[in-house]
Order: structure tokens, then C-alpha cells, then sequence
């Protein structure tokens, strides 16, 4: 429960999209542009498909847009804590990053990124590893007041109660990306996209890899999206769920944010500091994550996986701060 995979499988259509590959078309050169995937995006999400950018990803997106728009020296601004990969792109970019702490209540810090004048502002809505998310309205609010590249990355927001793709359509600075590690259940094959402006789409598309997605990723993103039934059965199940789990975490004297991800950040009880039970759960088999970091490392981040794996680790937690005989919690994992 460390890495916020959808506990679900992909659709059905997606395992018969790929055994329908030809041997002729792996052969082949796919598609430079995923025109099939363009095309169904472009019908799902009421775009042009020049709207649509697809990639080997949303981490290989995120990459191409730093590209596009800030070069060596340039400034990328981010909200701080956010997603990881960020800072790691902007170093192997050679870019300045820029990282502002999040207002109180995890509010977009709306005038302290203006102040840094940014070639580009990036950040996770809902937000990882808060699981947050800023209203549409602020965002674009900030993208209004700004000339610089306002990217959302969306990962989660198939669990969220709203998203940012129509904020292209009214703001060419936006860049909306998607995945389908998250929402698909297809973390095992690398696809995600942007939807933007034709002209921002256009000009990532000259910094991108040749043939950046394969044929058997296009066909099966293709076959996912166009079942967007079965995937948002699949997002309201893990949203109940989600709740269920926070309650049983609360209960347990968890401090939990309200998430809008499929992941839940709690700060531990008084008894148990988070590397501490990070290390007493690894021991029981349950994987979670500790970051080790201040502002969080007092905290864990714990996917919402099925009803049994969360109730693995709710016991698992119960043994782990069960009370010595003495009284006390146990002081070592063990």
C-alpha cells in the first residue's frame, strides 16, 4: 500500500485490445503522435486532437513540458510538499526550482508563486502525498495572472469530486495531464497525456521521442478510455472504501486528511513516530510510506487498496501498538 495502485484490474477490453495485436503490428513503427488514442481522447473529453498529447506516462509528459518551456536557468516554481519527481526533473534539466510552502489548510500559495516570476509552475491536483485538492476557480485564477506554464498534474483526479480539463479551453496557459497507472489499473504499462492548447500541444510535440508510446500501450489506452464505465465503478468503489478505511484509521487516533486521492496521509498517534511504525508494519509484510523529511515525518501515506488488504493493515497496526504487558507500546519493531 506504498505506491497507490488501483487494486482493481483493467477493464476487460483493454486484455482483448491486447491480445488482438498482430504480429504485423509490432513489426511496425507505431503511430509518432498515438493518432488512435488522439482520436478517442479527443471524443471522450470533447477536445480537438490537437488537443491531446499522449506519452510514455504522465511522468514522460511532465518531462517534455519542462523541456518545451523552461531551458537551462530557468525557473520552475512548485508547491511544497509535492510530487517527488518534480525537483528530479528540473535537476537533470538544469532549471532553477523554486519550492513554496502550501498555505494553511494545503491552499495554493497563489501570490508567493506569482513573486517568483516562473517559466513554468508545477503541481499534483489532488495533491500527492496530501491527497488535497485547490478548487478549479483558483487555479485558474493563478493561470490568469500569469504568463508562465500553469501544469496540473491530474494523476489522481479520477478520485476527485472535480478536474481541470476545461480549463485549456478558457486558459491556453493550462496544461492538464493524465495517467492510467492510477484510475485504469494499468500502473504496468506506461501511458498517460495532456490535454492544452493546439498551440502548447504543438510545441511539446517537437521535443518529444520519435515513437514515445508503443502499439500494445496505444491500443490498450485506447480500449481503457473508451470503457470509462467500468473504470468509474471502479473510482466510486474505491472512493467508498476510502471513506470506510479513514474512519476505521481515526478510530485508531490517526489524524487524517479528508482526500480526494485513491491514498489517505494520517499523522501517527502520540505512541508511535512514523519511521518507527513504517519499520513495525515492513516487518509484518505491509508496505506503506514514510517520508523522512520534515513538515511529514510524522506522517504515513497509505493507498486505499481493497477492503482485505486494508483490513491486513488495520492489523497489522493493531499488533504493532498493542501495549506491552507492562503498558507500554512496544518501543522496537518487531
Amino acid at each position: 500500500l506504498n505506491t497507490n495502485e488501483n487494486p482493481f484490474p483493467p477493464s476487460p477490453r483493454v486484455v482483448d485490445a491486447i491480445r488482438r495485436i498482430t504480429p504485423d503490428a509490432l513489426r511496425r513503427y507505431p503511430s509518432s503522435m498515438a493518432d488512435e488514442f488522439r482520436a478517442v481522447a479527443a471524443r471522450v473529453h470533447g477536445v480537438s486532437p490537437e488537443s491531446i498529447l499522449a506519452g510514455n506516462g504522465s511522468d514522460d509528459i511532465l518531462q517534455i513540458a519542462l523541456r518545451s518551456y523552461c531551458g537551462p536557468g530557468d525557473v520552475l516554481v512548485c508547491p511544497d510538499p509535492t510530487y517527488s519527481l518534480y525537483p528530479v526533473l528540473a535537476e537533470l534539466a538544469d532549471v532553477r526550482l523554486i519550492r513554496v510552502p502550501w498555505e494553511p489548510g494545503w491552499q495554493l500559495p497563489t501570490k508567493a508563486l506569482l513573486s517568483e516570476r516562473a517559466h513554468a509552475i508545477f503541481f499534483a491536483n489532488p495533491n500527492s502525498p496530501s491527497g488535497t485538492s485547490v478548487a478549479v476557480a483558483d487555479i485558474e485564477a493563478l493561470a490568469r495572472a500569469t504568463e508562465a506554464l500553469v501544469l496540473v498534474d491530474e494523476a489522481y483526479a479520477d478520485f476527485a469530486d472535480d478536474n481541470c480539463l476545461s480549463l485549456p479551453g478558457r486558459q491556453p496557459n493550462v496544461l492538464v495531464t493524465r495517467t492510467f497507472s492510477k484510475g485504469y489499473g494499468l500502473a504496468g504499462l506506461r501511458f498517460g497525456y495532456a490535454i492544452g492548447d493546439p498551440e502548447v500541444i504543438a510545441q511539446m510535440a517537437k521535443v518529444k521521442d520519435s515513437y514515445n508510446c508503443d502499439a500494445i500501450a496505444i491500443a490498450a489506452a485506447c480500449a481503457a478510455l473508451d470503457d470509462v464505465a467500468y473504470a468509474r465503478a471502479n473510482w466510486q468503489a474505491i472512493r467508498a472504501e476510502r471513506e470506510r478505511f479513514s474512519s476505521e484509521l481515526e478510530r485508531r487516533r490517526f489524524a487524517v486528511i479528508p482526500s480526494q486521492a485513491n491514498f489517505l496521509l494520517v499523522t501517527t498517534p502520540d505512541a508511535a513516530h512514523a519511521g518507527w511504525l513504517y519499520a513495525a508494519l515492513k516487518v509484518r509484510g505491509v508496505l506503506v510510506r514514510f517520508f523522512d523529511k520534515p513538515t511529514l515525518d510524522n506522517k504515513l501515506r497509505i493507498s486505499v487498496g481493497a477492503p482485505e488488504e486494508n483490513d491486513a493493515l488495520l492489523a497489522a497496526l493493531d499488533a504493532a501498538l498493542a501495549p506491552e504487558p507492562s503498558g507500554t507500546a512496544r518501543s522496537t519493531p518487531t
